[in-house]
């Protein structure tokens, strides 16, 4: 893995997780990690669990945590895979989750709650944290992860965008953040072909979402249920709001240039409809190496898990034996402007990134719960980074403190365009 703070090159070994021989001694396949799953019953964790499932050999689940909506699934887990700490982040909800988890035959299961839970459970020391927790709360957890020693497999993206220098600043060693999302690891794969020296550009892939190829005027009365209808790709309802309004391929850009220390003007995006190829690094002799699979979360997941190694029985690839046609398009600036915004905020420090996330995240829940139109997404974190602007926002972030206070206050603008609005 590439951060910020790592300067071995993209094609060595230097940069990757920790080798066999560091998790058992041995490199022959006979190894197994301690892992924590966070957001356990979200679209990741359930997905991560199924992959674990078929590869009891090689990993033992020490610790679930989730935020309280899914306590009969989240008890189900924790006696499937014999859990014995549980973190939930509602505490409303400890006494629905002992009661579900007495139902599941969970035995005896050790429960906290609160998001200082959470955090705790991150930093507890297993050999492997699974971020699956969406939105800017799993910053904490990411970083107590990485101070533990833990190798993170990391799937909020939010971390990197919101908490910038402060998460890499908290590596142990070089290499201890796998990429999750699918167009991170598609990068991260590629670069193994490769010197960081001799990276030309990195081509992120989109799908273009439900609302591909439609005018603006069109876009006024979008749904939530047609926004959660992605043609593709199946996942919560936040990512996949983003999804559609191109928010969630504007944060990616901002972690792709975070992660792997590339400038945003050598980041472009295509839009891909098959979501067959996951994103591509182009070198400087011209050669473009891309990362190629039906579109299924469990193969990033997997290799976020188990790397350096690749597990078995995980998803199915492409069949070459059929004809197909992939297809590549420019985005539409005009129609889907998150992008630009969000090159516009990675330009400008790390404070106008975290209100890029912030104020997206209370306009995709406004949304989602009627009191936004769908335009109004975008349009609110534009005029919330315009209030901004003058707010001298420094470059970097000293502190966590700092970074929650300048989310609160895009939280705060943001609530304020909405409430107008509605």
């Amino acid at each position: 893995m590439i951060s910020g703070h790592d300067k071995a090159d993209a094609g060595t070994e230097a940069g990757q997780a920790r080798t066999l021989e560091d998790w058992t001694g041995k490199g022959d396949g006979n190894w197994s990690k301690s892992l924590v799953i966070l957001g356990s019953t979200g679209s990741i964790g359930t997905q991560a669990l199924d992959v674990v499932g078929r590869h009891p050999e090689h990993f033992r689940v020490v610790g679930l945590a989730a935020g309280g909506g899914h306590t009969d699934l989240l008890a189900r887990q924790a006696a499937r895979f014999g859990v014995e700490k549980v973190a939930l982040a509602d505490p409303s909800k400890v006494e629905e989750l002992r009661q579900a988890l007495s139902q599941a035959g969970a035995g005896q299961v050790h429960v906290e709650a609160g998001m200082d839970a959470v955090v705790a459970l991150a930093g507890s020391g297993a050999d492997l944290v699974l971020n699956g927790i969406t939105g800017s709360i799993g910053l904490r957890p990411s970083i107590a992860a990485l101070q533990a020693g833990s190798q993170l497999a990391l799937a909020n993206k939010e971390s990197v965008v919101a908490g910038g220098h402060l998460l890499f600043d908290a590596q142990v060693r070089p290499g201890q953040i796998n990429p999750v999302d699918s167009e991170h690891s598609a990068i991260w794969q590629s670069l193994r072909s490769g010197r960081h020296g001799e990276v030309a550009r990195l081509v992120v892939t989109a799908s273009g979402g439900p609302f591909r190829g439609w005018t603006r005027s069109r876009m006024e009365g979008i749904t939530p249920e047609q926004a959660l209808n992605h043609p593709t790709w199946d996942m919560g309802p936040v990512v996949t709001i983003n999804s559609s309004t191109m928010v969630n391929k504007g944060l990616e850009v901002i972690e792709a240039a975070r992660l792997f220390r590339i400038p945003q003007d050598r980041i472009s995006v295509t839009v891909h409809p098959q979501s067959l190829v996951h994103s591509m690094v182009e070198f400087r002799d011209g050669a473009t190496i891309c990362q190629a699979s039906p579109p299924d979360m469990r193969l990033p997941i997997a290799l976020g898990l188990s790397a350096p190694e690749r597990l078995g029985d995980v998803s199915v690839p492409c069949d070459w034996t059929q004809a197909a046609q992939w297809t590549f398009e420019p985005l539409d600036d005009r129609v889907f402007p998150a992008v630009s915004l969000a090159r516009r905020a990675l330009d400008s420090s790390e404070g106008m990134t975290a209100v890029f996330n912030a104020a997206n995240e209370q306009a995709v829940r406004a949304f989602l719960d009627r009191r936004l139109p769908y335009l109004g997404i975008v349009d609110t974190v534009e005029r919330v980074m315009d209030q901004m602007a003058d707010s001298h926002l420094s470059r970097t972030f000293t502190s966590v403190e700092v970074m929650e206070q300048v989310e609160q206050e895009a939280r705060r603008r943001a609530d304020a365009l909405i409430e107008i609005t509605a």
